[in-house]
């Protein structure tokens, strides 16, 4: 799908704020509400707007700590590890990678024993490596630096 100026426009104002009304964001993009409403609409048909969502604080639900976690199987058991960790209620994401290991996985937790019961729990079929994330550098994600 080809992106406009107004669409890049649009994309930037809902980055910043999802909770944004048709009326609010036509004033920020300067067209009428009608014609923002069509492209929005045109922005989620084609899958390039996924869905709307909020971000949380994690650390104010208490989870202090975000770990990374390369997952090697062991005799091949990838499907057993994905039903496992779609299910886990720590994980934040997982992605299925090339070369050394299998599987990235990010998970939020409270205290170092839930890492160690992670582990505890796949290594019957899979080894691991953990790495502890000390801080957050922010990355710039507007929608302009794909384009």
């Amino acid at each position: 799908m080809k992106l406009d100026e107004i669409d890049v426009l649009i994309l930037q104002e809902l980055q910043k704020e999802s909770r944004l009304s048709i009326r609010e964001l036509s004033r920020r993009v300067n067209l009428s509400p009608p014609s923002v409403t069509e492209r929005v609409r045109r922005l989620e048909d084609n899958g390039v707007i996924e869905g709307y969502t909020i971000k949380i604080n994690k650390k104010k639900l208490g989870l202090y700590i975000d770990c990374i976690i390369k997952v090697t199987m062991r005799n091949g058991q990838y499907e057993k590890f994905k039903i496992f960790i779609k299910e886990y209620k720590q994980s934040e994401w997982c992605y299925r990678i090339a070369g050394d290991g299998c599987f990235l996985v990010k998970l939020s937790i409270r205290s170092l024993n839930d890492i160690e019961e992670f582990i505890n729990d796949i290594s019957s079929y899979a080894m691991t490596e953990t790495i502890i994330a000390l801080s957050e550098v922010t990355i710039n994600n507007n929608i302009k630096k794909y384009l």
